[in-house]
């Protein structure tokens, strides 16, 4: 029997090697702003710490002092001198604003903010976020968020009897924030490098070839891939002063993308996400497991009226061991990996099992795609 498994194997490695060279179905093409991004035309992070108001006594306790603190600079800047340890406030909570500034933002635009807790409010339901700046990596205000807290969860109850749904430590503003200063974005101009959201040689030829197929004059190229993340464009004549109109065709060109076959795993969920072109060699596959169960009872030994000895406690225990017998799946050529995942829940296998079979065919060399264990 293991004589024709190693063959049975062997023969599935060599068909292998066979199938690599095959052709695979066809790829819809995606848009060439989908695939890449043109240099510096990014999101921008933004940070702020701000007081929410108006919370019905769910805010911070005394315990955290920096909200306390912050009050007082606050009412101090309006007039009012007040102590911190003067103060017992119950409906403020401190809080840590963030957002993103889209590229090319320009001042007056509204953009979202996410606000969390960061003392001991139980609750952001109800409150309202004083006006607080928001600060980009370099320092400098790009924009200032205030508004009313939407929080997508809610405590319910007193004392020792609440219930939570979801975080309501956490909400949103929509459209909390102005932007008060233009986002840090470059100007198209005459050359531009375009980005590889994913790096890919093939991908980044290809996407030259379709920009010089284009705008390329039959002696001259526009587009060249430096590498497998970076292409560089040079705007033909007729649109140096029209730089937008050209990035605007550029991202409307088509490209067919070239994705490497993967198998993604969590261990931790038992999840798995692949896709249906991941072929696997021609194999056999034999599963069973082995069941080992240790059981401890305790008895107690009581010993007859008036004699000498002792009551104890004795431990009994016993071990059962069960082995199922092994379970077979065949696979012919050009089988996916859709195909060995019906099979195996054919025969009632768990999450954790088809992780082990595929982790197993890996490293046999009989699957054509990369596994990722997260």
């Amino acid at each position: 029997m293991s004589g024709n498994f190693g063959k049975l194997l062997g023969l599935g490695l060599a068909a292998a090697r066979l199938l690599a060279v095959e052709p695979v179905a066809p790829v819809a093409p995606a848009r060439l702003k989908e695939v890449a991004s043109f240099e510096g035309v990014r999101d921008n992070q933004l940070l702020g710490y701000g007081l929410v108001v108006g919370l019905a006594g769910t805010g911070d306790k005394r315990q955290t002092v920096f909200s306390a603190q912050s009050l007082a600079n606050m009412l101090q800047r309006m007039g009012v001198a007040v102590q911190p340890t003067a103060m017992l406030v119950r409906n403020m909570a401190a809080v840590m604003v963030t957002a993103n500034l889209p590229p090319y933002a320009q001042p007056g635009i509204r953009i979202d903010v996410t606000v969390a807790a960061i003392g001991d409010a139980p609750t952001l339901q109800g409150g309202l976020l004083v006006i607080c700046p928001l600060k980009a990596a370099d320092g400098q205000v790009y924009a200032v968020a205030q508004g009313p807290l939407v929080t997508g969860g809610f405590v319910a109850g007193r004392g020792g009897t609440t219930q939570t749904t979801n975080h309501p430590t956490t909400a949103r503003i929509p459209d909390g924030a102005i932007v008060e200063r233009r986002s840090p974005s470059p100007e198209p101009g005459r050359k531009l490098r375009l980005q590889l959201h994913r790096a890919d040689f093939t991908t980044a030829v290809r996407i030259a070839k379709a920009i010089n197929g284009k705008f390329g004059a039959p002696n001259s190229s526009v587009a060249r891939a430096e590498n497998a993340a970076l292409v560089t464009i040079e705007a033909p004549a007729e649109y140096a002063t029209r730089p937008a109109e050209f990035v605007a065709e550029i991202e409307s060109l088509t490209v067919v993308a070239d994705r490497r076959a993967r198998i993604v795993v969590n261990e931790r969920s038992g999840s798995i996400v692949l896709g249906r072109e991941v072929r696997i060699a021609p194999v056999t596959i034999l599963h069973g497991s082995l069941t080992v169960e240790v059981e401890t009872g305790y008895a107690v030994s009581q010993p007859p009226p008036l004699s000498s000895g002792e009551t104890k406690v004795v431990p009994q225990v016993g071990v059962g061991v069960k082995e199922e017998p092994a379970r077979n799946i065949s696979l012919k050529q050009g089988a996916t990996v859709e195909d060995l995942v019906r099979g195996l829940k054919r025969i009632n296998s768990t999450p954790r099992e088809v992780i082990a079979v595929l982790e197993t065919l890996r490293a046999a060399g009989a699957l054509d795609a990369d596994l990722e264990v997260i």
